[in-house]
């Protein structure tokens, strides 16, 4: 299967890599990057075929992945569209936001879209990605797009589109939330006397342990118990963290991502055309 991006910053790079890894041929993969800094760093790492414009490489892929902004969505379509109509590639979205209904308006009516939603963690094989297709979309595509994304982490099927918004909210979105509160724990920790490469590297380790022991099948409210002693230290800083409110600290934050997703989308309709 010949895959081509449009789009080689952070989340391409990130799937590029965990393709190649998975022993994905660099000739079957295709990247067009407007920035020629990137496309040298792409091809020095990956082996991978670059070039500035994605039109040189539309009429020979069998699947497209969008890794642009939203924002920018509706201007690096219009001059693909053609040939998308024409070559009809299977097209993932990993952009947040854009329903298949503006992805299809802007590819054409006929074109298959799954919108998916990876991480950042994907670089290492470590995501967790969010799929989404509707019934137009055939369960051998929906096995392409797992070809695609299965490399980069887990990957979980939702099936109402409106539940994307909140896939992103919740794991695209989510490594910045917990690596904000590493931040915050090194923070505590230097203002109650440790040093700052102490902080800094104890946190970053404990969230690296917490993570692999939260891929076990173990449920993490088990593994939270697994590590709170009853009248313990841990205890101690989760009822402090309980009396916080922090449910609701993290609902509030989830809920903003949420509708920042929803703007983005709306956002594109008003400048897509």
């Amino acid at each position: 299967m010949k895959t081509g991006f449009v789009g080689g910053g952070h989340m391409g790079r990130a799937l590029i890599a965990a393709l190649r890894r998975s022993g994905v041929a660099a000739q079957s993969l295709f990247v067009a990057e407007p920035h020629a800094d990137l496309r040298t760093a792409l091809a020095t790492d990956f082996g991978v075929r670059v070039t500035s414009d994605a039109k040189e490489f539309a009429n020979e892929i069998d699947c497209l992945v969008l890794a642009v902004k939203p924002q920018d969505m509706a201007a690096v379509l219009a001059p693909l569209r053609a040939q998308l109509e024409r070559s009809k590639p299977l097209v993932i979205s990993i952009a947040a936001g854009l329903s298949t209904t503006q992805l299809q308006h802007w590819c054409g009516p006929r074109v298959r879209i799954v919108r998916a939603m990876p991480n950042r963690p994907a670089a290492l094989g470590a995501g967790a990605t969010g799929l989404y297709a509707d019934q137009s979309v055939s369960a051998a595509d929906r096995e392409r797009a797992e070809r695609v994304l299965a490399p980069a982490g887990i990957t979980v099927w939702v099936d109402d589109e409106r539940l994307m918004d909140v896939v992103t909210a919740l794991s695209g979105s989510g490594p910045a939330y917990f690596f904000r509160l590493a931040e915050a724990l090194a923070d505590a920790a230097v203002r109650h006397g440790l040093d700052r490469d102490a902080a800094s590297r104890l946190a970053a380790s404990t969230l690296h342990g917490a993570g692999l022991m939260a891929a076990t099948d173990e449920s993490l409210s088990s593994l939270r118990g697994s590590v709170t002693s009853k009248g313990g230290t841990t205890a101690a800083a989760l009822d402090t963290l309980t009396q916080a409110n922090l449910e609701h600290i993290v609902e509030q934050a989830v809920a903003a991502a949420i509708e920042r997703g929803r703007a983005l989308s709306r956002q594109s309709d008003n400048t897509g055309g």
